[in-house]
């Protein structure tokens, strides 16, 4: 079990959302306000990980097995949660989480739910988030996003129908879990606006703790 004294907050949503840019933003936030703030990600938010999110989504390991493709963010999930930052006691943004896995290679590679919890639990230790902020796009406005980032990984050039199999996964994970899980719909919005939004719910939390 991962033993904890911070709080552990999410960021979920398929891809081209924008994310990593709302991790960076909401940090700042934090920061400014005092919080000592420590912001990873998953895959490679460690030394070790990040070999693991190197192959991952390498394009050149085209044809990997679903199965495969779980238990290497499986790895990756349980190296990462060792890190000493929630026992440190600070407040961990991490872009992307278990919920990515239930997402992506549960609804997207139709892969047994039953078993990819189990992973899931497994690879994560016990570790729960306190909250998750769900961002949310129709899938071709986040393509058309990550079209513009550059070069696409090996997750990114995956179809259209599955990038719609993920966003339908997330948004059930919304429905489920209210109270943990926060949908944040950032079309037609600037990233200042979405962030405020993330920080009113993060407020709440903080407000509870």
């Amino acid at each position: 079990m991962v033993k904890r004294k911070g709080l552990f907050v999410t960021l979920e949503g398929p891809d081209g959302v924008g994310k990593s840019t709302q991790a960076r933003l909401l940090a700042a936030a934090l920061r400014r306000s005092g919080r000592r703030v420590t912001l990873t990600r998953e895959p490679g938010g460690s030394p070790r990980s990040a070999m693991i999110r190197a192959l991952v989504l390498d394009p050149a390991l085209r044809g990997l097995a679903p199965g495969a493709e779980l238990l290497l963010f499986a790895a990756d999930r349980r190296q990462h949660v060792a890190a000493p930052a929630l026992e440190r006691g600070d407040l961990v943004l991490c872009d992307r989480f278990t919920d990515s896995t239930t997402a992506y290679q549960g609804a997207g590679r139709a892969l047994d739910a039953r078993a990819v919890a189990g992973i899931n639990a497994f690879a994560a230790a016990g570790l729960v988030p306190d909250l998750t902020l769900l961002y949310d796009l129709p899938v071709a406005a986040g393509l058309e996003r990550a079209r513009r980032r550059g070069p696409r990984d090996r997750m990114e050039r995956s179809t259209s129908d599955y990038f719609t199999r993920v966003r339908r996964g997330f948004q059930r994970l919304a429905r489920r879990e209210p109270g943990r899980v926060k949908l944040i719909s950032v079309e037609g919005r600037t990233p200042r606006e979405v962030r405020d939004e993330g920080l009113s719910h993060l407020a709440g939390l903080l407000g509870r703790r």
